[in-house]
């Protein structure tokens, strides 16, 4: 007769669960040891479990498939709740498997007692403990599906006395997986969307991840309508691509002509999309909305008319309903706009970027795109990482772009690249990482090696937090505590060894990128980058500008003079002159 554990790791193999990521410890040898046994599920030994949360996420989301990951009582599984968050933010299906305490010491303040069917409420869409084995295999049956179909996270807590216990008689259940879902609009929401899009002369289109899978739709509607299409950060990989209406991308770390196109509309259609810079959306301006999610429908902004369903479906019978525009005048202003401010601005580094020393960072972003291969799957670190991916990396509809763009946690890149690497080993995968994020979890550097991954490290290696710099100096504030100490992390990835190269000489950047990407295996290339560097968002705010000056003034009575004349030289071209 079957234990706990044993039906449990059953469970997992019938639900195509192939990978259980996390650290070994005594609540929880059971499971790893029916997982040992198991002839379809690898464990994948991580250092730390934050990282081993990250990763299933990462292998849920480029595979589409159930993740899992595990952790030991108390601290243990304690460690999982940050990477959980992301993968509750980002819905995907992941399960973690939280070991628990004897039974009987429950309640007890017992040697490392928490209650993790409590602490991981917030960020799951179901947690349950198994606390009699009889509950066994139809709690973790509804584990599994809950995970899958919301999707999210699905928890369960099980006592390392009873995963040793004998399991119920019987089998553990197969599932029969049901496939999406056909969710269309109602017809009299679909008409008045489709009557205010005939009214309006100049309908701007800004889409979200929420387009995933209706690229041609979205195209198809913004030939009808002449309409700019602009996007968010998760936006970018499902829309940007074979996109001749695209205008770039708009929030803090935003370029282009999306802004501006977004205020200047008769009507802004917002498609698959809950951006949560209300600051950035236009009040003003009619709008409507298209989401499958109705908590997602005007909590963000204005909402004149709302459509609940299905993206594609939606754009698959609204597309018939509107009529052609006659003039694509407003259209093509604001697609020479965007090319003025990807050419002068976004592209103020680029060209001449090999002469500037320190490196600047977007002439590495623009080098590791080129670089990269067609299909490669970036992950990326939180920060100013975010904004060299945002403006530099070039979608094609085969690449991936992931990051923890809902959570925002630092120290997310090089987690998520371990998980889509094990996921997708034919796959180059690149995670941009940042100084500081790298720093976070640089342990986890060992498991790249040991699992002898195909992931390039690429460190933006400033020695600072440039993101929590360019806040603190827009608040009006000095910045403080925001410097690292210089660390060479090619040294420390050969001392684990991994092949490794630091460059600091801008012209060898190009030829060492296309070698080492050329290569198989892990590496890690450590880019010494301006500390200088800040982003310049599309739409600077008056407040924003006077606490800049602010800033710069205090430092400059504080003594700061050079630092504040060379942060004026690394940012003085993004600045867009004609506004």
């Amino acid at each position: 007769m079957a234990t706990v554990a044993e039906m449990l790791v059953e469970q997992l193999e019938l639900a195509g669960v192939e990978r259980v990521y996390g650290i070994v410890g005594d609540s929880l040898n059971p499971i790893v040891d029916a997982i040992r046994r198991s002839k379809k599920i690898r464990w994948i030994h991580v250092r730390h479990e934050e990282v081993a949360a990250f990763a299933a996420g990462a292998d849920a989301e480029v595979t589409g498939k159930l993740a899992v990951c595990a952790g030991s009582c108390g601290p243990g599984n304690l460690h999982l709740i940050n990477g959980l968050y992301d993968c509750q933010r980002n819905r995907v299906p992941v399960l973690a498997i939280a070991s628990h305490i004897p039974a009987t010491q429950i309640g007890t303040q017992f040697f490392q007692e928490t209650h993790p069917d409590r602490i991981f409420n917030e960020c799951s869409v179901f947690s349950e403990m198994i606390s009699d084995p009889n509950q066994m295999p139809r709690v973790s049956r509804i584990a599994i599906e809950s995970a899958l179909t919301a999707p999210g996270v699905s928890v369960l807590t099980i006592p390392s006395t009873v995963t040793q216990e004998k399991a119920p008689e019987g089998k553990a259940l197969d599932m029969a997986h049901p496939r999406k879902p056909r969710i269309i609009p109602n017809e009299e929401d679909l008409k008045e969307l489709a009557d205010a899009i005939n009214e309006a002369d100049k309908v701007a289109l800004f889409c979200g991840a929420g387009t995933r899978g209706a690229h041609d739709e979205v195209m198809e509607l913004a030939g009808k309508l002449y309409s700019p299409v602009g996007h968010s950060l998760r936006g970018k990989e499902w829309i940007q691509w074979d996109n001749p209406y695209d205008v770039g991308m708009s929030g803090l770390l935003g370029y282009g002509a999306a802004q501006e196109s977004m205020e200047e509309a008769d009507l802004l259609v917002l498609i698959g999309t809950d951006f949560p810079y209300d600051s950035f959306l236009p009040h003003k301006v009619r709008t409507a909305q298209i989401d499958i999610n109705p908590m997602h429908l005007g909590r963000r902004t204005r909402c004149d008319i709302s459509v609940q369903a299905d993206v594609r479906e939606t754009l698959k019978l609204l597309i018939p309903m509107v009529e052609q525009k006659k003039s694509r005048s407003w259209l093509d202003k604001k697609l020479k706009s965007q090319a003025y401010l990807m050419d002068k601005v976004v592209g103020a580094y680029t060209e001449d970027g090999s002469k500037l020393k320190p490196i600047h960072p977007e002439f590495a972003a623009v080098k590791l795109d080129e670089a990269a291969s067609d299909d490669a799957i970036f992950t990326v670190d939180t920060g100013m990482c975010n904004v060299w991916a945002a403006r530099y990396i070039t979608p094609n509809g085969k690449r991936r772009v992931i990051g923890s763009f809902l959570h925002g946690s630092m120290a997310n890149a090089l987690p998520q690249a371990i998980g889509a690497a094990v996921a997708e080993p034919h796959r180059q995968v690149v995670a941009m990482c940042g100084d500081g994020g790298l720093s976070m979890l640089l342990g986890d550097l060992q498991t790249i090696k040991t699992q002898d991954l195909n992931v390039k490290a690429v460190v933006f290696n400033n020695s600072a937090l440039c993101m929590v710099k360019l806040e603190m100096i827009v608040d009006g504030l000095v910045d403080f505590g925001t410097t690292n100490d210089e660390m060479n992390f090619a040294a420390i990835a050969e001392a684990m060894g991994i092949r490794a190269v630091r460059v600091t000489d801008p012209q060898e950047l190009e030829a060492v990128l296309e070698e080492e990407m050329a290569k198989p295996g892990p590496a890690v290339i450590d880019i010494v980058t301006d500390p200088n560097a800040l982003s310049i968002p599309p739409k600077i705010e008056f407040g924003q500008a006077k606490g800049f000056a602010f800033a710069m003034s205090k430092q400059i009575l504080n003594g700061g003079f050079g630092e504040v004349m060379s942060m004026a030289r690394s940012n003085l071209r993004n600045i867009p002159r004609r506004f």
